[in-house]
């Protein structure tokens, strides 16, 4: 037995002829450490024997190996388990890791109640949630609830008082949830005030939020950061210009807002009440359908009126508050603020581009103008490059790699990978209409196409190494199937799949092979057992998987 080197330490054991008589009769040569028997006198009283009743010294020798191999295996498999461990608590650090998805999910815990305050369910955006340190925190009607992913168990509760607003909160599944703090606006009409929530459930002293700077600044919503944001529209009224825009009673719009007011923005401390940064987003003239006053939505949260002799409302806008990125839209508005105060995404028309995060730290610009294009950001807002097509990151990765984008949308059709830095590395000729970049992980990326299958590229190269085909999975998919949520343990990828006509599973590929690991249909009941159907707001918390719904939140493992 020898320790090959350059091969990571493996064992490497040699057959040889150890017998004369059957020069064909293989052994394994060890060295034994009992010389009883050694003289030739005779086989020792606990030599092994054959059969036939003789010496076998292929035996004998068995035994001390068996012996080696025992130890050796199981040092490999202590390895193994460690391995397996460490990757295990690596998964629980990743967004969208999960610790094991090797077998199918049963119900491990159910906590019954409202997910979202009463007024956000109306207005269909319940389930909103938040991952604050290693817990789901999310309002239930006039409390902030926090539950241990492990148990369901509620970690702890916070009063909040009448008409709450907390945030930044988003859709369990859809949005980027965790964040390092809450901040919570309670009181009725002008007698508001402010706390923020911190990952124990420690909240800070209330403070008064004055009238006046609501009309000053505008009015408050929860921001990211520990902040309290206020925006409103800036300048003459006079500067308004409708141009030739026009709105049907049915909603169809056209034409162009040529002026607008500007739109002045607003952080302040929550705690201190201290402005920590304003920045002014000037209007863009503004195609009509994105001055429809249908939007529904205003910075306050209200829903706007509909009137529907003049459906044009130059004054529309509102945002989407995430723990990372503050995205503005409405009539002439079309842009984000990060954290820090520095505005992004000013340069395309509104309604023709869009400012996202990346889990990497920076931010991506895409615009759809004359063509499909990219813009990269570095973490503090600075132009890094410029890629061609729309470029996607992974909705789950196992970290183990640089950050990749891939670009597709672009006019020849393939698929390009780049680095965060807009390093260009690879180009596949397989067309990219319609792809999703689904994961990376194992080096692997999962690509499902426009026809519905899914893909694994070398992570290298781009070469395509497998493909899984949805449309012919059992569970009767349709050929209109998707998937609509990606979660990893770092050797398997688990897909929420969905269809036209309602249904959902779950298929867990493994990343290297692309075969199926398990496939389960629908969801689990309460009794643990499958079900038809299941919602698809699905979220990973400290390596657990849970179902979050508008009634209740369940464990899944």
């Amino acid at each position: 037995m020898v320790r090959e080197p350059g091969d990571g330490g493996r064992l490497v054991f040699d057959l040889v002829d150890d017998d004369a008589g059957d020069p064909a009769t293989p052994s394994v040569r060890a060295r034994s450490a009992d010389p009883a028997g050694a003289d030739g006198e005779g086989p020792g009283p606990d030599e092994p024997r054959s059969p036939a009743g003789h010496p076998d010294r292929r035996l004998r020798v068995l035994g001390p190996v068996a012996a080696v191999l025992a130890v050796v295996l199981g040092t490999g498999l202590a390895v193994e388990g460690a391995r397996d461990d460490a990757r295990m608590e690596r998964m629980r650090d990743v967004d969208g890791g999960v610790a094991d998805v090797s077998g199918p999910l049963t119900q491990t815990w159910r906590w019954a109640g409202l997910v979202g305050s009463r007024e956000a369910a109306d207005e269909g955006r319940g389930s909103e949630v938040a991952v604050l340190g290693d817990v789901l925190v999310f309002q239930s009607d006039r409390e902030l609830v926090a539950l241990r992913p492990e148990t369901g168990e509620e970690a702890w509760t916070v009063p909040l008082g009448e008409d709450p607003d907390c945030g930044p909160l988003g859709t369990a599944g859809w949005s980027r949830i965790a964040t390092t703090s809450l901040v919570c606006l309670t009181g009725p009409g002008e007698d508001r005030t402010v706390a923020v929530v911190g990952p124990d459930g420690q909240v800070s002293a209330p403070r008064g939020l004055a009238p006046a700077d609501a009309e000053r600044y505008g009015p408050p919503r929860p921001g990211p950061d520990g902040t309290v944001l206020r925006a409103r529209r800036t300048g003459p009224a006079s500067a308004v210009d409708r141009g030739d825009a026009r709105c049907t009673d049915t909603g169809e719009c056209e034409g162009t807002v040529e002026a607008g007011q500007d739109l002045a923005v607003r952080a302040e401390d929550a705690v201190t009440g201290a402005e920590r940064w304003s920045v002014d987003v000037p209007f863009r003239p503004t195609r009509a359908d994105q001055c429809n006053n249908w939007l529904g939505t205003s910075w306050d949260g209200s829903a706007n009126a509909v009137d529907l002799g003049q459906m044009i409302d130059p004054g529309v806008f509102g945002a989407r508050i995430g723990p990372d990125l503050v995205q503005l839209y409405g009539c002439g508005i079309e842009s984000a603020v990060t954290p820090g105060g520095r505005p992004l995404g000013t340069g395309a028309e509104p309604g023709r581009g869009g400012v996202d995060i990346l889990s990497t730290g920076g931010f991506t610009e895409v615009m759809f103008d004359d063509e499909v294009r990219t813009v990269l950001y570095a973490a503090d807002g600075r132009v890094v490059a410029e890629v061609p097509g729309y470029a996607l990151e992974p909705a789950v990765s196992d970290g183990s790699g640089p950050g990749t984008l891939l670009a597709m949308g672009t006019a020849d059709a393939d698929l390009r990978a780049y680095g965060t830095d807009g390093t260009f590395r690879w180009r596949s000729t397989s067309r990219s209409g319609g792809q999703r970049f689904l994961a990376e992980v194992a080096g692997t990326m999962l690509v499902m196409t426009g026809v519905g299958d899914v893909r694994g590229l070398d992570g290298a190269t781009g070469e395509t190494l497998w493909r899984w085909d949805g449309t012919e999975a059992t569970g009767g998919y349709s050929e209109d199937h998707y998937v609509s949520q990606t979660f990893t343990d770092g050797e398997s990828v688990l897909l929420v799949t969905e269809n036209g006509s309602g249904g959902t599973g779950l298929v867990a590929l493994d990343a290297a092979s692309g075969e199926v690991v398990w496939e389960q249909e629908g969801g689990t009941t309460e009794d643990g057992g499958l079900a038809q159907g299941f919602d698809t707001s699905l979220v990973a918390v400290d390596g657990r998987l849970m179902e979050v719904t508008p009634s209740g939140v369940r464990g899944l493992g």
